[in-house]
């Protein structure tokens, strides 16, 4: 899920149709609600964010330090316009990225996985001597160099493990991460989708890197 905050309620509907589109959750808010929907969700909600945007607002630095007590999530600024002096100023505030608007989402998309990859030091891509590449924009996995073409869903929920690599990820993180809510989905389809997608794995590395512990949920070993 990506949470877009600008106190333009123009801007975040905009953004949110456009994450619509591409059958990526995501959230609008004003600076104030997003205070509000912080306070109401920190300890359940944050893990399933995957990125943040914010937009204009009079207190987009003071959003940005706060969302970081929280949450290592990239922290995006869009802006308008773009000035060297604002530049700096944001990435001095700890905004992991400025863009220019308008921007695609998929750019959007793009940027905050190079974001997870530098925030996990690499690990994620699958580069060195792992066998299993995953590329987070839009291409298939490939094992030992050869492409593994998987569904939209299956592609996404294993892109959202590897991120979350070595943490247990439980059925329902998946299902809010990944799922869009008006698909009109129950949480179950998760495990019918994790099942396909581990025997896949399994059939191209010869084991299964992703663990599953009953009421735990998910993790992925590589």
């Amino acid at each position: 899920m990506y949470v877009v905050v600008d106190d333009r309620p123009m801007v975040t509907a905009g953004y949110v149709a456009n994450f619509d589109q591409e059958r990526i959750p995501s959230l609008g808010l004003s600076s104030g609600e997003f205070r509000d929907w912080l306070q109401a969700n920190a300890s359940r909600a944050l893990d399933q964010v995957q990125g943040f945007l914010l937009g204009e607002s009079d207190d987009r630095i003071v959003t940005a330090a706060t969302i970081r007590r929280h949450s290592q999530a990239p922290v995006i600024a869009l802006c308008e316009a773009r000035s060297l002096e604002q530049t700096l100023d944001l990435f001095s505030a700890r905004f992991d990225d400025v863009v220019r608007q308008p921007v695609h989402i998929r750019e959007i998309l793009a940027r905050s996985e190079a974001i997870w990859r530098r925030i996990n030091n690499g690990q994620a891509t699958g580069t060195g001597e792992e066998r299993l590449k995953v590329y987070f924009d839009g291409r298939d996995p490939r094992i030992d160099g050869i492409s593994l073409p998987l569904p939209r869903r299956e592609r996404h929920i294993l892109e959202h493990l590897v991120r979350h690599r070595g943490r247990w990820v439980s059925k329902g993180q998946i299902y809010r991460t990944i799922y869009d809510a008006s698909d009109g989905l129950e949480a179950s389809v998760v495990e019918g989708h994790v099942s396909k997608l581990r025997k896949k794995l399994r059939q191209g590395l010869g084991y299964d890197p992703i663990q599953a512990q009953r009421h735990a949920g998910y993790r992925f070993l590589g």
